[in-house]
């Protein structure tokens, strides 16, 4: 339910009407602040790989707290219910799959950083959910990141409508306000999570950190990606050490893992749902074989450059 994040970053599509860059940047500004700023309520469809789904959202910012609740409509119940952020209930398949993923804080767009990697452009306009729209077009100067179209209102600068397209021109991924309500503020009772949504602690949703064997890091990086995050933690499955560090540059993000390999049958891996691809690829280190594997939403053929670039080398022992 990628949907989920997908409201403080959005994208979309094809026009060709001339454009300042300048005036992009300031679009893209206000969509980085709307979602602290503006409440709002709505439906939306959500589409990846040919499979739609539909989903509600109330969205309140009140006395500077942002609370937020989800409600897919279709297809298995699933609900989360997020504070400033920080996941507080999930419902259906998502209690599996949260994973350590309970701060999904909001990215901060930076137009001026991203003007470095992506041609800005305001590039049209549109009606969505029956609200005026600017398009604002997000085009990669490289081959290493996916382009993005924005749809975004008028009078917010919420995204009404997103598209992410590959280097062809395919639509890799659509999100789509069919309602939105900026004007009723959602009250608690909108708020309240449902019955089977449930509470997640941090004991849930993180496995406890440990110190690396081994500093890892790569010898071939796209540009603009920069390093925001590495932990190594022990699943409380397998007991192994799973040692990971999340990339970004701005608008795009991808995240690396590694992880003793124990059983002798497991293979790479080469997949692609919509703008997601993982990316597995054996290791071999002086403790043994490693399991390297590259998520995000970057085209495939950059993942697979970043797993054949990881390298490791072993800690030096901490002293008394």
């Amino acid at each position: 339910m990628r949907a989920i994040s997908l409201l403080t970053l959005l994208l979309s599509g094809w026009f060709a009407l001339p454009a300042h860059a300048d005036e992009a940047q300031d679009w893209l500004t206000r969509l980085g602040r709307a979602e602290q700023q503006q409440s709002f309520q709505g439906t939306f469809v959500y589409e990846r790989s040919g499979s739609f789904s539909t989903h509600d959202i109330w969205h309140r910012v009140q006395n500077g707290q942002v609370r937020e609740r989800l409600l897919q409509l279709d297809g298995s119940a699933q609900e989360v219910v997020r504070v400033d952020g920080r996941t507080q209930c999930v419902s259906g398949t998502l209690v599996a799959g949260l994973g350590n993923s309970r701060n999904d804080s909001s990215r901060v767009l930076d137009p001026q950083k991203l003007n470095q990697f992506y041609e800005l452009a305001v590039i049209g306009k549109s009606r969505v959910a029956g609200r005026n729209a600017v398009i604002v077009s997000i085009t990669p100067r490289d081959q290493y990141r996916y382009g993005f179209e924005l749809h975004l209102d008028r009078d917010t600068a919420l995204p009404l409508k997103s598209l992410l397209l590959n280097d062809q021109g395919q639509l890799l991924e659509r999100f789509q306000f069919t309602r939105l309500n900026t004007s009723t503020v959602p009250d608690d009772r909108d708020l309240l999570p449902s019955k089977e949504c449930v509470p997640i602690s941090v004991a849930d949703s993180q496995a406890p950190a440990v110190e690396p064997a081994e500093t890892w890091h790569l010898e071939w990086l796209p540009p603009g990606f920069q390093l925001t995050n590495s932990s190594a933690r022990k699943d409380i499955h397998t007991k192994t050490t799973v040692d990971s560090l999340m990339y970004e540059d701005g608008l795009a993000r991808f995240s690396v893992f590694l992880e003793p390999i124990s059983d002798v049958s497991v293979t790479e891996t080469r997949t692609q749902l919509g703008p997601t691809v993982a990316v597995s690829r054996r290791l071999n280190t002086v403790d043994g074989e490693m399991m390297v594997t590259v998520v995000g939403e970057i085209p495939i053929g950059t993942a697979e450059r970043i797993a054949l670039s990881v390298r490791g080398e072993k800690k030096a022992p901490t002293k008394p």
